[in-house]
């Protein structure tokens, strides 16, 4: 997703080209005999009079037959437009899910303090040979992992995500390369195939397989797994849990003896399963469908294979992926708390002598306890923000320092149904002091008075004052071209 040059030039297509008319000599045109008998010249009048008439009726008649067509064309061509247009998302509104451009493929680098990272995007071709493919986070965009919410921090490298992104909202301030916007209906050539580079490189949702599976109502169904010397593969595909028949395609996953196998609270290894006979110690074994959730990365895989994924967690049950989903979500809401709640500053009453109000709608994807920290009446602090979530003003004695301190006057829900990236709870926040950065459309971040007062590292925010250009709109510089 890599287009952002701000407009699309589209060309027509080939079978579409307009050609003018061929010209006609004046002595092609000339009649091959110009003198006319009296009878001839009575003749021809009578044509032109008969090809006059039908001329006109036809003038009359055609477009009434005409139309209904033409209008039923261009009513295609017009839906046909807005499904292959590129969306690109405008500050300060949450961009649909249903219009993003989705892929996958494996986390091969993250810049975590700036909110972006490459993946090789899975394409038709061979999969080790495709470059890196930068992405960036938009600032409401939500990473999920183990079916929790998550920071890209705590995504491990090799890790196969599924990607929902769009065009930059602004190319001018992209922090990763701006491609054509038609880049992924172009073939990358050399074995790559088409597709692995998308001009849509601003993600509003990441996530892992399990994570993705879990959205989406499906599960993992192992046809059957061969081992020998606790390495070997499985067979699966992925289905609705319900069991719902459709067009199932078959995958065929690497394991080994470092794969680790996740059931209720118990932890186990390969040579644990076949110890109690439910994996062969060599050969093939039959596994009848047996419905699991996967940990998806990928490694180098001998004997010339393009492309195959490796296994490297298998959760038997709900039960086991419920715990690792806990385990994940106090991990981030440790991190929430240290970094404080984002939202987006929707509008501003100013008062007199630096008292202002604002309004702001929090950003979505954390866990609910964060959100119950928020209530009327309660002492907090906002401070203002870049895309990038870092705090404009980390201070000398951290965020706090310079952030502005008031009360929160009101909380509530003003969407039932928020879209992805919306927590769809709005706040109204009264300060005597306001701070720049707080202005509509902007990025801000909020702390109730209760959370921990810790002092953030370098990386985390912009210098108080002495910041370059760059700090505030990292540049695409940092990523290689191959």
């Amino acid at each position: 997703m890599v287009t952002m040059n701000g407009r699309c030039d589209v060309e027509a297509p080939h079978h579409l080209t307009l050609r003018a008319p061929k010209e006609t000599s004046p002595d092609s045109a000339r009649p091959a005999q110009r003198t006319l008998t009296s009878r001839g010249s009575l003749n021809q009048s009578r044509t032109r009079s008969f090809v006059l008439s039908s001329v006109l009726l036809a003038a009359i008649i055609f477009p009434f037959v005409i139309s209904p067509l033409a209008a039923n064309e261009r009513t295609k061509t017009d839906s046909q437009a807005v499904e292959t247009t590129p969306f690109r998302p405008e500050s300060g509104t949450f961009a649909p899910l249903e219009k993003a451009h989705t892929y996958r493929g494996e986390l091969v680098f993250v810049d975590h303090p700036n909110r972006r990272g490459s993946i090789r995007v899975q394409g038709s071709g061979k999969f080790r040979m495709n470059e890196p493919h930068p992405f960036a986070l938009l600032p409401y965009g939500i990473v999920r992992y183990h079916a929790a919410p998550a920071d890209l921090r705590d995504i491990p490298i090799g890790t196969v995500l599924h990607i929902s992104a769009f065009l930059p909202p602004d190319p001018s301030t992209s922090s990763v390369p701006v491609l054509p916007v038609n880049n992924k209906t172009k073939d990358a050539n050399h074995g790559r195939g088409v597709g692995i580079f998308p001009a849509e490189n601003h993600a509003l949702l990441v996530e892992d397989e399990p994570s993705h599976c879990q959205r989406n109502g499906l599960s993992w169904k192992l046809k059957e797994v061969q081992i020998k010397s606790q390495t070997g593969t499985l067979i699966a595909s992925r289905q609705p849990k319900d069991n719902a028949n459709g067009n199932l395609v078959e995958e065929t996953l690497s394991v080994d003896a470092a794969t680790r196998i996740w059931r209720g609270r118990e932890c186990l290894l390969i040579e644990n399963l076949i110890d109690e006979g439910n994996w062969p110690a060599d050969g093939t074994k039959s596994l009848e469908g047996q419905s699991v959730h996967l940990g998806i990365t990928w490694k180098p895989t001998l004997g010339g294979v393009f492309t195959r994924f490796h296994v490297s967690d298998i959760w038997m049950d709900d039960a086991a992926l419920k715990n690792a989903a806990q385990r994940q979500t106090e991990i981030h809401k440790a991190f929430i708390r240290a970094r404080w709640m984002p939202a987006w500053v929707d509008a501003v009453e100013y008062g007199k002598f630096g008292r202002a109000t604002i309004t702001a709608t929090l950003f979505g994807g954390m866990a609910p306890s964060l959100y119950a920290d928020l209530k009327p009446g309660i002492t907090a602090l906002m401070n203002g923000a870049e895309n990038t979530l870092k705090h404009t003003e980390g201070g000398t004695a951290g965020p706090t320092q310079m952030a502005a301190r008031g009360r929160l006057l009101d909380v509530k829900q003003i969407a039932s149904a928020p879209p992805i990236g919306s927590s769809g709870i709005q706040i109204r926040f009264e300060t005597d002091l306001i701070t720049e950065g707080m202005r509509p459309k902007r990025v801000v971040k909020v702390r109730p008075e209760s959370w921990p007062d810790v002092h953030l590292p370098r990386e985390e925010y912009v210098g108080n004052g002495a910041s370059n250009l760059d700090e505030r709109f990292p540049t695409p510089a940092i990523f290689p071209t191959y």
